[in-house]
């Protein structure tokens, strides 16, 4: 394990911190004591459920309504070609990045780089201690950046917990250059707003754009303060990245008083979350696009000028969507599908009881040109499987299976597995293959499950939860043209024009 550490003290009010040269990265066999994840950072506790709810877990267990505790099921065109469990980083596996042979799995405690070669047979190569939630991951070229969005004592990978209401505590972006796989070295960090719970590229030839997405803000947090209702754009420049900074805070959601212009959440729409920032937002570069999954609202906006956003439309579901979680487009970019996370991830949501259209993917058409484009709603998708009130399960993070003339996505839903489903037809979509594990208990709700499933060159890889990486194989005639198409980068949320 590589443990990355800068003894510098960081302060808020630097705004960026250069750690090149300050660094001292050391092969360690165990973790200091000093570098523990965040309270915040850890999975919520088990949930007690009530024993009838636990006899009905048990009971369709025995009737093979559901798989067993960590069976694995199935459909007839998926393969499950490989599993490896966590190593050293025993926080919360959380999104994953691609480059070349190599995924880049993001976790908890810090992040792990395998060689996927052979897709049977993933190596670590690197597994880098640097705790911090939720440590979303992408890479570009040289470059890997990881979010922090929990409150740390500085900015260094040794970092302890310190409140939000510390002006010295620190939240923000991490930059590594991984030109060595096996020795990554820890080059920037630059402090935003509210933290960065995610982020998304905006790659060009001579910079990298970060858009910053973080939310919740507290008139008690020095740097967290309400209204909190746009982004933060960080300019980093390829050959200097410790010249990193941020370069301008768009407003997405513009309004007179403390709480901006975005969704108000309850007591006006009971159910659902207030806007105070954005979830998590996937750009589509060759189309100048980016779709925004902003708490209690959606957004289609511009990216023609990347340190100016333009937002071009907004739409809310008050009724069905409770937390915009994240957002896909089609290849064409006349299709949105938008997530909810109802029950923030950790809840028992695939059931009867909260039904087929609340947890779910909402797809929604593009329609218009230009600054005139309006998301147009037409149907929900959910997995047609029901989960035990053990298994939290909810739409979560997916990516496009490349099949021109249709429209096919990839999904990962916690402990609903990985589904593969088809959105051709924006009224009616359909599920064509999945994979599931039964669930981690049968008394309590655990979380774990499939945290983020993306098609790339050829497979479908997961970062599962609370076990490790899933590697599967879809052989199926309506996915299978996507096999020649191979990319030699992928950040879902940067999404490529997989035909050009």
């Amino acid at each position: 394990m590589i443990l990355l550490n800068d003894r510098r003290t960081r302060r808020r009010r630097l705004g960026v911190v250069a750690a090149a040269g300050g660094l001292l990265a050391a092969l360690l066999t165990a973790a200091p004591a000093g570098a523990t994840p965040d309270p915040g950072d850890a999975p919520p506790a088990p949930k007690k459920i009530s024993k009838s709810a636990q006899a009905e877990v048990r009971e369709a267990i025995e009737n093979g309504e559901i798989p067993a505790q960590d069976e694995v099921v199935h459909s007839d065109n998926i393969q499950h070609l490989a599993f490896v469990p966590k190593d050293v980083l025993q926080g919360t596996n959380s999104d994953l990045a691609f480059q070349g042979r190599y995924a880049f799995a993001g976790n908890y405690d810090g992040f792990r780089i395998f060689d996927i070669s052979n897709p049977k047979a993933p190596k670590t190569v690197a597994q880098v201690l640097c705790p911090g939630s939720q440590n979303d991951i992408s890479v570009s070229g040289d470059l890997l950046f990881l979010s922090t969005d929990s409150s740390r004592s500085d900015s260094s990978c040794t970092s302890t917990t310190q409140p939000a209401t510390e002006k010295s505590s620190w939240e923000g972006m991490k930059v590594f250059d991984i030109s060595d796989k096996r020795n990554p070295r820890y080059v920037a960090a630059v402090e935003t707003a509210c933290g960065s719970h995610t982020h998304t590229l905006v790659p060009e030839r001579r910079n990298v754009y970060v858009y910053v997405s973080s939310y919740s803000p507290n008139a008690t947090y020095p740097d967290c303060q309400p209204p909190h209702d746009g982004i933060s754009v960080i300019k980093v420049p390829r050959n200097a990245p410790e010249k990193a900074k941020v370069v301008g805070f768009p407003v997405l959601f513009p309004g007179e008083g403390p709480d901006g212009g975005g969704n108000p959440g309850g007591p006006t729409n009971p159910g659902v979350s207030k806007t105070t920032g954005c979830h998590d937002i996937t750009v589509l570069p060759s189309k100048d696009l980016a779709a925004g999954a902003c708490m209690g609202d959606g957004i289609l906006f511009s990216i023609k000028d990347p340190e100016r956003p333009k937002v071009i439309d907004r739409v809310q579901d008050n009724v069905n969507f409770a937390f915009w979680h994240s957002a896909t487009f089609n290849q064409k970019a006349n299709k949105v599908v938008f997530t909810d996370e109802l029950g923030g991830g950790g809840a028992a949501t695939c059931n009867a009881e909260i039904g087929p259209d609340r947890g779910a993917d909402g797809i929604y058409d593009v329609v218009g040109k230009g600054d005139k484009r309006k998301l147009v709603f037409r149907s929900y998708f959910k997995i047609p499987r029901h989960q035990a009130d053990t298994e939290n399960c909810v739409a979560h993070n997916g990516s496009l299976i490349p099949v021109k003339g249709k429209d096919l996505m990839v999904q990962a839903w916690y402990q609903g597995g990985v589904s593969v489903w088809d959105f051709t037809d924006s009224s009616n979509p359909k599920e064509i293959a999945y994979f599931d594990r039964g669930p981690l208990t049968t008394d309590t709700i655990k979380s774990g499950g499939s945290w983020s499933a993306y098609y790339y060159n050829g497979y479908i890889w997961s970062n599962e939860y609370a076990r490790g990486f899933d590697v599967l194989k879809i052989d199926d005639r309506r996915t299978d043209p996507a096999r020649r198409v191979h990319l030699r980068e992928l950040n879902v949320q940067t999404q490529p024009d997989y035909f050009d």
